[in-house]
């Protein structure tokens, strides 16, 4: 086999790939995750194709029908539908795509929602794209590769690409965004000046650390990586100064209806079928699936189960489904107040055995998701420790703990975003407390406002410095991701996201253990006092991790989505 012809003229070499290659040809891992972890570390799909096929391959895909069709159901990561030879796709028309309203300005740095990601993803585009599963696969770099160690990734930019306002995109651009990004989104893994322009395609980014899943952080499973101008500036709104390389450059946008696009025909990836595409802005999971069904909209970024029973029943749509990492966190304040201290956490505990998580996930997701044992590592990583055991319903003990701390018969108020099924959930686990003895007020508020309830301010220095000022008790969203690392660092170990000002150094360091290592071997191990860690002290209660699930007319085709807001329609049109 002759892999450096397959593998675009670069011989695998580094520990990280050979390691790879090794352990797949020895029967260690599946397809999917040879093909996941292959990607990562820069190997081209042509070598990994090349080597799966020298060994017989194997049967790990995974398809479920929902109601009017066939629905994916990729186990885990980004999905998209089997786009038709070009001759089946028509040229032309604009796809009108039903999405979450942004719930904070368009700043590409500093978003933190679903509703934000979408719009701003629409055009600016990342070094590297999603690809099957949890894959990745070239976007604005070509392709990738670490050195021996994982310390240092040497990224070599595509030629030829072409901003929306006028100029080429290079390694200056690049450098530059990632310099913004290191001090706000990228601060756990590189300090400004990391990265440097080798000539003006190349990039070299040297960590903090070992990390052997870097490429991720500068894909869509980190949305605030987005490729910048190189005089961009951090603040700069995305609506203000419109920008990217994408197929489709923003035409204009409100946030009372949404934005509209048009084809960017100087695109790398080639001329898009659409003309455009309209953004359809709403709050409302039923408003926005209705649409789809009535043909105000051909397609839903993403819905809850909510309100879905026509649309799974419709033969006119197609539904595909990720069983991934999404969650909803349910966080306590354990720096201060209620759920501080030594009673606070058998507070924190007896909620958390207060919660029927099966039945949440039958009732509240109609059982489209997996159980949650109170961290972030979920059942469909390659990580998950199984041999934690799971934490189930024990009234008992919940209000034994409630009366040790003094609080039996406490009420309190709930926060919660009104998103997709959250508004259910928050229902249902009210409900469910109530057996222990705890009454919980339901404040359900719109995503334009919701997100100060959750962190009113980024940039406090009262440790862990970041997110401050919140309600102590609430339900928050956490979109798919392909590895757990951004949950872990910025909801857990720093203060970025850290609703529940959870401070513990034995955290941090099982956390910077697992990150330093370089195997999947390696990694499995080193996660295990991660999850025990966070299961143990429950500064969030996690009670299930989600299908994320999308939906499209059945003359759509060609969507590529992630599970995080994303909708790459450059090669999607509707079929003749």
């Amino acid at each position: 086999m002759d892999m450096k012809r397959l593998n675009g003229g670069r011989e695998p070499k580094s520990p990280l790939e050979l390691e790879i290659i090794d352990s797949y040809t020895k029967g260690g891992m599946t397809r999917r995750e040879f093909v996941r972890r292959g990607t990562v570390v820069g190997l081209s799909l042509p070598l990994l194709s090349s080597i799966i096929a020298a060994c017989g391959g194997d049967g790990d895909a995974a398809t479920t029908t929902e109601g009017g069709g066939p629905a994916t159901t990729a186990a885990p990561g980004a999905s998209t539908t089997a786009p038709p030879a070009a001759g089946e796709i028509k040229q032309g028309g604009i796809l009108r795509i039903a999405a979450q309203r942004p719930g904070s300005p368009l700043d590409p740095v500093a978003m933190d929602n679903i509703g934000s990601y979408t719009p701003i993803a629409a055009s600016m585009e990342y070094l590297c794209g999603p690809g099957e599963g949890y894959a990745l696969a070239p976007m604005l770099a070509e392709s990738w590769s670490p050195n021996d160690d994982g310390t240092v990734w040497t990224f070599n930019i595509r030629q030829g690409v072409k901003w929306h306002s006028g100029g080429d995109f290079t390694a200056a651009d690049v450098v530059a965004t990632l310099d913004r990004l290191a001090p706000t989104n990228l601060v756990a893994y590189i300090v400004p000046g990391a990265a440097k322009a080798i000539d003006d395609y190349t990039v070299e980014v040297t960590l903090n650390a070992a990390d052997g899943q870097f490429p991720y952080l500068v894909s869509p499973y980190n949305p605030q990586s987005l490729m910048t101008p190189a005089d961009y500036e951090l603040g700069t709104l995305f609506d203000q100064r419109p920008d990217g390389t994408s197929a489709f450059k923003l035409d204009s946008y409100d946030l009372a209806t949404g934005a509209k696009y048009s084809r960017f025909d100087d695109w790398w990836g080639g001329k898009a079928f659409l003309d455009g595409m309209e953004l359809l802005f709403s709050d409302d999971n039923a408003t926005q699936i209705n649409g789809l069904l009535g043909g105000q909209a051909d397609a839903i970024i993403q819905f809850g189960v909510s309100d879905a029973d026509a649309i799974f029943a419709s033969d006119a749509v197609t539904v595909n489904a990720i069983r991934g990492a999404g969650h909803r966190q349910i966080w306590f304040n354990v720096r201060e107040g209620t759920f501080s201290g030594e009673n606070g956490a058998k507070i924190r505990e007896a909620f958390a055995l207060g919660i029927d998580r099966q039945a949440l996930v039958d009732i509240v997701l109609q059982g489209r998701g997996d159980v949650g044992n109170d961290h972030p590592v979920a059942p469909a990583y390659e990580f998950f420790d199984a041999g934690l055991p799971q934490r189930g319903r024990d009234i008992d003990r919940a209000k034994a703990l409630l009366e040790e701390a003094g609080a039996a018969g406490m009420a309190i108020t709930m926060h919660a975003p009104d998103l997709q099924e959250i508004p259910l959930l928050a229902e249902v686990v009210q409900s469910q407390l109530k057996d222990i003895g705890v009454d919980i007020t339901l404040n359900v508020e719109s995503t334009s406002t919701f997100y100060d309830r959750w962190c009113k301010v980024y940039d406090s220095t009262n440790e862990p410095a970041g997110c401050d000022g919140g309600e102590e008790f609430g339900i928050v969203d956490y979109g798919n991701r392909a590895t757990p690392d951004v949950y872990l660092v910025k909801a857990y170990a720093t203060g970025e996201w850290n609703s529940a000002h959870y401070n513990s150094q034995e955290f941090n360091d099982a956390v910077a253990a697992y990150q330093a290592t370089v195997t999947l071997d390696e990694r499995k191990e080193a996660i295990k006092p991660v999850q025990a860690i966070a299961n143990r002290d429950i500064p969030y209660i996690i009670p299930y991790f989600y299908n994320t699930l999308t939906a499209y007319a059945k003359n759509v085709t060609g969507v590529v989505h992630t599970g995080l807001g994303h909708y790459y329609i450059g090669s999607a049109g509707f079929t003749a």
